[in-house]
């Protein structure tokens, strides 16, 4: 199956590209996820953990007493 692949991109001008783009695409958004993480406010990590454990769902088909 795979022989069947290689062959066909191997006719492909300029085919050799697409594996580095992929490549930039990958680093560049985990480099900037990274870079975020960083530099992102301790209250905004703090609140956005606690979510999970807050009880204020909503549900539709219940009504509160």
């Amino acid at each position: 199956m795979l022989k069947f692949i290689k062959g066909n991109l191997e006719n492909i001008d300029g085919v050799a590209i697409y594996p580095m783009i992929s490549l930039m695409i990958f680093f560049l958004f985990f480099a900037g996820l990274f870079w975020w993480v960083f530099t992102a406010k301790k209250s905004h990590i703090k609140e956005v953990s606690n979510i999970p454990l807050e009880d204020d769902t909503i549900t539709p088909n219940t009504k509160k007493s």
